[in-house]
């Protein structure tokens, strides 16, 4: 089967992950280690923090940038490793709705959608995510919202239409993921952006 750049881009997101994990992960232990025989300063709490901010970063990222095998699945577990409390910041909180293991393709749909309703909530807020019957309906909802109407637009744009389209700003790449993404699994989506509430779903 041909390679597609696509599929160059998620093996090149899976990559980088893994190969960052290891020396972040040991970096942690060895915090742990001096923590362990009484070395326990500000510093080293703050050190200690961004480590594991860093870790959190990687692991949301190995599933939403990362490559899908068709079938591959995530359990229940990993999931709450991925999203964790407070993954988003105290500003804005998220209820995962889910108990189950889910595809790890739709996974990965559903954490770029949640990084999209971050963009657009800049202020905090909730966001809520559900699966009912191969559904998906991902809400975000605060008292102020960004509308980002261009950058939804990739998100309902066909696959040539994205490509096509101006690059976004590395910041709100997720957009066009999202957008390719859903094209590839052959999934439409609807997006509903009202004053206070975005909803995507697919």
């Amino acid at each position: 089967m041909p390679i597609s750049p696509t599929d160059l881009s998620t093996l090149l997101g899976s990559r980088i992950c893994h190969d960052l994990i290891s020396p972040i992960g040991a970096i942690g232990n060895g915090i742990e280690l001096l923590q362990l025989s009484g070395i326990d300063t500000p510093e080293l709490t703050l050190i200690n923090e961004a480590v594991n901010d860093a870790n959190q970063r990687i692991r949301y990222f190995r599933v939403a940038f990362g490559s899908a095998a068709s079938g591959q699945m995530i359990g229940a577990g990993e999931m709450a490793k991925v999203l964790p409390e407070n993954v988003f910041g105290p500003k804005l909180g998220l209820n995962w709705q889910l108990n189950d293991s889910i595809e790890r393709g739709h996974a990965k749909l559903a954490l770029l959608a949640l990084l999209c309703l971050e963009s657009c909530m800049p202020y905090g807020g909730e966001m809520n995510v559900s699966h009912q019957d191969d559904a998906w309906r991902i809400s975000g909802h605060g008292e102020r919202l960004k509308p980002m109407a261009e950058l939804w637009e990739l998100v309902t744009q066909g696959t040539d239409d994205i490509m096509a389209n101006t690059m976004p700003a590395p910041a709100q790449l997720h957009f066009a993921l999202l957008g390719l993404e859903l094209a590839i699994q052959g999934r439409s989506v609807h997006i509903d952006v009202r004053e206070t509430e975005v909803v995507v779903s697919f």
